[in-house]
């Protein structure tokens, strides 16, 4: 089977993707009446395994409602001895090379990886293991805050596949890595 690496994830007009103080708070700004998923749940059914740093592990298990995934989560992390009991059947923790992790995962049998988490996605592409980016821009500009993107030590082309635009303002680009 195919290995393939992909981002799903929402950023500002100036590519934040949480606001100085870290908060998320932005990503409601547009009224969404009719509870679009802007095509998330198509995106989780065809992963088979999510990949995230402990930031957004702690941001997610911090939120006011159920854990929200349904496939093994692994989380990268350098200062984190181990995951509380709450997650301890949800969550596996990994450490190593990014290398190493994807190999260690795919001996797992998982090999549709959603890579969630600004500096998980900022590693994983400054080692080329990005295949697609889907990637929906909300119009706020944040003026700062944690940064989708950062300096790679080489370009990096995509092939533009479409782009949606959700509730006449969200722009959702979806983009492949030309290999």
């Amino acid at each position: 089977m195919r290995k393939k690496n992909i981002v799903f994830i929402a950023k500002s007009i100036d590519g934040y993707i949480a606001d100085k103080n870290n908060g998320l708070d932005w990503l409601h700004s547009i009224p969404n009446p009719d509870q679009l998923d802007f095509g998330y749940e198509r995106h989780i059914n065809q992963i088979d395994a999510i990949v995230m740093g402990r930031t957004t592990f702690e941001t997610v298990s911090n939120f006011d409602f159920e854990w929200p995934y349904k496939v093994p989560v692994f989380v990268l992390s350098r200062t984190l001895n181990s995951i509380p009991d709450d997650y301890k059947d949800k969550v596996e923790l990994v450490q190593g090379t990014l290398s190493e992790i994807l190999e260690k995962i795919h001996q797992k049998g998982y090999n549709h990886l959603y890579i969630d988490g600004g500096a998980t996605i900022q590693s994983f592409l400054n080692e080329d293991l990005i295949d697609e980016l889907i990637i929906t821009t909300i119009p706020v500009l944040l003026g700062g805050g944690s940064p989708l993107f950062s300096e790679l030590t080489k370009d990096l082309k995509f092939t533009h596949i479409e782009t949606v635009i959700f509730l006449k303002e969200l722009v959702q680009s979806h983009y492949k890595r030309k290999r």
